[in-house]
């Protein structure tokens, strides 16, 4: 019996890690490696050693591009968690149809992000601007971060609301009568009651947040792809435009080998610091 369960282990488990390797692991190896030659995607090509790395840092359109997806990021998950938690606070309470509006409010996460994209594509272009009378906040590169950012947080949001939700419903009522006959109701209970018992629910969602809106992609070649005057050109649509197109592989190599690092250090430190939160509480 043992034997029969450990060969079932091996034939679903092997597989599974050959196609992992094959598909994840090698790319990256590779990727690695290409970060230190001149390759240009095709043809021959040269060991550079570490000058790829080096003219990333004086690269000025890179440092662009970097500036512009960590504001993005910022700005996109306040929002995003912000309006989820309120969204969340309401659908947990007791209203009328809260089955429906759970369902219609998780609906922009079951649309592809390209498909959002043109359709807020076509609305900024042309019906936003007859009805105000201005031109599409696309064109103008002062404004058409905040386009990018309307559509990453619009459809993240309905992620996150399911997310709170499963949070909210694992507080006890026991917690928020007790809490009631202490005077705790309002901002009072949300502070110092709910909050605290869905920190880890909401250190879930900032992770995610943060590194999806660091990947940000689709979003981006749907709307505006890097434009106006490269202002909206995240790290991701630079690797895949100048490394695909550019010539640049061996260079955007090192830019994503460098991105990465940046995710995962930046990950692993939110993580931290939310368990660190989550043991003062």
């Amino acid at each position: 019996m043992k034997n029969d369960r450990k060969m079932t282990f091996l034939l679903i488990t092997i597989p599974i890690l050959a196609l992992f390797v094959c598909f994840n692991t090698i790319p990256l190896i590779r990727g690695v490696g290409y970060s230190f030659t001149n390759f240009r995607g095709f043809g021959t090509y040269d060991w550079v050693g570490l000058r790829n790395y080096v003219d990333l840092f004086s690269d000025a359109r890179v440092g662009k591009s970097y500036w512009f997806t960590f504001k993005l990021a910022v700005v996109s998950t306040i929002i995003t968690n912000v309006i989820s938690l309120i969204l969340a606070l309401a659908l947990n309470s007791k209203i009328r149809g809260k089955s429906f509006f759970r369902g219609a409010y998780f609906l922009p996460n079951v649309l592809g992000a390209l498909v959002v994209g043109y359709i807020f594509n076509y609305f900024f272009t042309y019906i936003l601007p007859a009805l105000t009378g201005t031109s599409s906040i696309l064109s103008n590169p002062g404004t058409a971060w905040i386009g990018v950012v309307v559509v990453c947080a619009w459809q993240a949001i309905a992620m996150n609301t399911i997310i709170y939700i499963s949070g909210l419903q694992t507080v006890p009522e026991d917690v928020y009568e007790a809490g009631g006959l202490d005077g705790a109701t309002g901002w009072k209970q949300f502070r110092y009651l709910t909050f605290p018992l869905i920190i880890p629910f909401f250190s879930i969602n900032m992770v995610l947040c943060v590194k999806n809106f660091l990947m940000v992609f689709d979003q981006i070649m749907a709307l505006t792809k890097g434009g106006p005057a490269q202002s909206t050109e995240s790290i991701s649509y630079l690797i895949y435009n100048n490394g695909m197109a550019g010539g640049q592989f061996g260079f955007q190599s090192a830019n994503a080998v460098v991105f990465f690092v940046v995710i995962v250090v930046l990950s692993v430190a939110q993580m931290k610091f939310s368990g660190s939160k989550e043991e003062q509480l």
